[in-house]
């Protein structure tokens, strides 16, 4: 059975219940506000759905799928589930589990561009692994930051299908575009609604709160070149050596927008031991 909650609702292109400005932080690393978030989240969803959590199944926690660099609503759940083990603890009941949904592919296209089809079809040319076995029987609670088309959730519902798990199965999000008449490219609203530029990239990555996640690791590696090294210029060596690692870890030196600034990277022996 699926079911389904969001904290704050989208009626309208130009009024919000939320601040565009602190998602866009959110969505460009700042962690700080995905704290934030899951704070507003839990409190939001416990108001409403209290009986949900009186279950003796176990809850299993799952962020939006990613491959090896987390991607922002990682962090919206990591702080979610540290609200609920804390509720659960104050009940006597066992703690929540994290999993994942792992995602073999990535691609440059701006997600937040694209219509349903495009998103549906974007994805559909992925491949998805979870622990069928792990998972079923149990309440699993999946967590995005935005529900825009359903793309998400009807990517995740596709794949529990296909490998014929079976449970209780809640999609929450932090916000959800209700009115259907409202271009998707709204999501990229929100995204660059505070971050536009390398530069606010910068004074995003210089703050203690900072972490990376997919999209701006993607962003920065897609940088021309002289807007790539201005931000290395401005952040710490430190930062962009992680940063190699990271485009490794996600493939991400194989894919030819990326290839010039990984070069640089590895070129200016940005990286240790290499």
């Amino acid at each position: 059975m699926n079911r389904r909650y969001s904290l704050h609702h989208i009626h309208s292109a130009d009024e919000f219940t939320f601040s565009p400005a602190e998602y866009s932080y959110f969505k460009y690393g700042d962690k700080s506000y995905a704290e934030k978030f899951a704070k507003e989240l839990f409190d939001g969803f416990i108001a409403d759905n209290e009986p949900v959590l009186e279950t003796e199944k176990e809850i299993v926690i799952l962020p939006s799928p990613y491959m090896a660099i987390p991607t922002a609503s990682n962090f919206l759940c990591f702080y979610f589930k540290k609200h609920l083990d804390f509720y659960l603890f104050q009940k006597g009941k066992k703690s929540s589990v994290l999993s994942k949904i792992n995602r073999n592919h990535t691609y440059t296209t701006d997600y937040g561009n694209l219509s349903f089809e495009d998103r549906k079809n974007l994805i559909a040319n992925d491949t998805y692994y979870l622990d069928k076995d792990f998972l079923r029987g149990k309440l699993c609670i999946f967590i995005d930051d935005i529900k825009i088309t359903g793309s998400h959730e009807f990517t995740v519902d596709k794949i529990l299908k296909q490998y014929n798990v079976e449970g209780e199965f809640l999609f929450i999000y932090y916000a959800e575009l209700m009115n259907v008449d409202i271009d998707p490219k709204i999501e990229n609203f929100f995204n660059y609604y505070a971050v536009k530029n390398v530069e606010h990239i910068a004074e995003v990555m210089i703050k203690d709160s900072f972490q990376f996640n997919t999209r701006i690791v993607k962003y920065i590696l897609g940088l021309e070149s002289s807007k790539f090294d201005y931000l290395t210029s401005k952040v710490k060596k430190e930062q962009m050596d992680h940063l190699l690692e990271l485009a490794i870890s996600n493939n991400y030196h194989l894919i030819k927008e990326y290839e010039n600034n990984i070069n640089t990277l590895t070129q200016t022996e940005l990286y240790y031991g290499y």
